[in-house]
């Protein structure tokens, strides 16, 4: 099929075509005509994307990201936000809405959340291009109430938003409530812990008693290494009492020496005796006898030193094993001092814990304290809703169009259908292709001719519409 062939058709049924548009545009317009009228309200609600905190003062993080609109328009368009939407406008106590879900659902299911998915189906939330500003477009067939609902959606989602930024401060601050208790407890445990521990020891400054056992162990030290040289030194003097009148001691003695210088005059006093007078008389009777008692009273002085050595000996080793004693005994109490101040660190550590753990616990609750108090927000309306004049739906001008057009479109194929089920020739053209014998010559006006002319016909007058 030509062109010129496709045109034939059209003006032979022309008539299937309009009779097939204007059905289809009197259709749309008796439809567009029984539609409810909607109208449409449009709130605009701004995001801060570089607000501060109010805590810290700190710049908030950037928050234009895809993402973070996409959460906003899924936060507007929860059942969170719904909820709250009737609550404002008190929607459970229009009788229409409880009327209409009876006789829609025989009053089976939830009636609150019907009233939900009633108000979400009517609302449309787009976030406008490259910009951080959120349309919350709301058809109503009432103007008022179009926009009464669209502005309760954005006062609604300015509630929900500071809800969900205070509700996990809320919760935070609840848990380091119960966890401050808690510590608070342990600290208080571990100080009592302390306090006993220095209450049964008798601990104060236990490193000042540190310092004083120390010295003494040292001095303890001191005093045995004394003490041990002493005691080597009277061994070997005692050693050397086997020969008494080597002793320095029996040397250096005074009455000894003076002894045995008187013990020299007598011996020498009975030599002469001897000599003048024999010794059969009474003077060298008498002078022996000095001699012998002077002897005598050497050996016992001689004896007394030799004892005295080794009683100092003796002295020497009680007094060495005395101090080591003393020393084992201070080594030991410094043993346990140390052990107590290694307990004592640990219970002072696990104070010290408990207090920092605390002191930030506490630091925290604070702050959740505060941003659960906070009632600030990061966003605004922008414009408000404002009562529609002309209604968005049905849209007449357009609906008219696509009639137009599809009319068109549907009887130009019934046509084309008509000429395929009932095929007749509309030219001279169709005749040679039928017969496929040549055409000798054509009376009146020529066909093709004639489709030309009604073509470029047509075109004019749309030219001029």
């Amino acid at each position: 099929m030509n062109l010129a062939q496709f045109l034939l058709i059209l003006r032979a049924r022309k008539w299937v075509v309009i009779a097939v548009t204007v059905t289809l545009f009197a259709v749309a317009m008796v439809i567009t005509a029984l539609m409810p009228r909607q109208y449409s309200a449009s709130a605009s609600i701004v995001i801060d994307a570089k607000g501060v905190d109010p805590i810290s003062g700190q710049p908030m993080q950037v928050m234009l990201l895809p993402s973070f609109m996409a959460t906003q328009v899924d936060i507007i368009s929860s059942d969170r936000v719904a909820t709250r939407v009737i609550k404002l406008l008190k929607l459970d106590e229009v009788p229409q809405f409880r009327e209409k879900w009876e006789r829609q659902t025989e009053g089976r299911g939830s009636y609150q959340k019907w009233l939900i998915d009633e108000v979400l189906a009517k609302l449309d939330v787009k976030p406008a291009r490259e910009s951080n500003v959120l349309d919350i477009n709301y058809k109503w067939p009432d103007p008022k109430y179009a926009a009464l609902f669209a502005n309760a959606f954005a006062q609604a989602y300015l509630d929900t938003s500071v809800e969900l930024r205070v509700e996990p401060a809320r919760q935070y601050a609840s848990f380091f409530t119960e966890r401050s208790k808690a510590v608070r407890a342990e600290l208080e445990e571990a100080q009592k812990k302390l306090s006993d521990y220095q209450r049964e020891h008798g601990i104060t400054a236990i490193d000042e008693r540190m310092d004083v056992e120390n010295s003494r162990l040292n001095e303890l030290s001191s005093q045995l290494v004394a003490v041990q040289a002493q005691r080597v030194e009277s061994q070997s003097r005692q050693r050397q009492a086997v020969n008494k009148d080597a002793l320095p001691e029996v040397l250096q003695n005074p009455l000894i020496s003076s002894l045995k210088a008187e013990l020299a005059r007598a011996e020498s006093q009975r030599e002469d005796i001897v000599r003048r007078l024999g010794r059969n008389h009474p003077d060298y009777q008498r002078n022996e006898g000095d001699i012998s008692q002077m002897r005598e009273r050497i050996a016992q002085e001689t004896a007394r030193i030799v004892n005295s050595v080794g009683t100092g000996n003796q002295v020497n080793i009680q007094r060495e094993s005395e101090i080591t004693a003393s020393m084992e005994a201070q080594k030991k109490k410094l043993l346990e001092l140390k052990n107590q101040r290694d307990t004592l660190t640990v219970l002072q550590n696990d104070v010290q814990t408990a207090q920092r753990s605390l002191e930030a616990i506490n630091q925290r609750l604070t702050q959740t304290s505060l941003e659960s108090q906070v009632q600030q927000n990061n966003v605004a309306v922008l414009n408000s809703a404002f009562e529609p004049i002309d209604p968005s739906s049905p849209r007449v001008f357009l609906n008219v169009v696509l009639s137009l057009v599809i009319g068109a479109t549907l009887g130009v194929g019934a046509a084309l259908l008509l000429e395929f089920s009932d095929k007749r020739v509309r030219s001279a053209q169709d005749l040679k292709d039928l017969l496929g014998v040549p055409m000798l010559g054509a009376l009146g006006k020529q066909v093709p001719q004639a489709a030309a002319g009604w073509w470029s016909q047509l075109f004019s007058r749309k030219a001029r519409a």
